[in-house]
């Protein structure tokens, strides 16, 4: 079983279709691709790890004192957003593509 797999998992990584794929997903050396990253991927994850907790109590003041079926919404997914802090995995994502994107 572990064969067949390992012998899969080859076939897969020399595939020029994944080759491709990965090459598609590399993001372009200027300033949108550069910022892209940041903002989408590092700045966010920045910006939970420091601020997360006082994001998230005041969403939950306002969640109180929301009328509007849309601030109501609003409020919930930022709650959602920032309750659980830092992503690694985003972070981790983001430095590996900055790092892909100079090389």
């Amino acid at each position: 079983m572990r064969e067949k797999i390992k012998a899969k998992a080859k076939a897969i990584a020399s595939s020029p279709k994944t080759k491709k794929a990965l090459l598609s997903m590399k993001p372009e050396r200027n300033f949108w691709g550069i910022s892209g990253v940041v903002l989408f991927l590092i700045l966010p994850e920045i910006i939970a790890y420091i601020w997360g907790a006082d994001i998230t109590s005041y969403a939950n003041k306002e969640l109180l004192l929301a009328h509007s079926f849309l601030d109501t919404k609003y409020y919930e997914m930022l709650v959602m957003l920032f309750e659980d802090g830092m992503s690694y995995i985003n972070l981790l994502i983001g430095i590996v593509l900055l790092i892909w994107l100079f090389f």
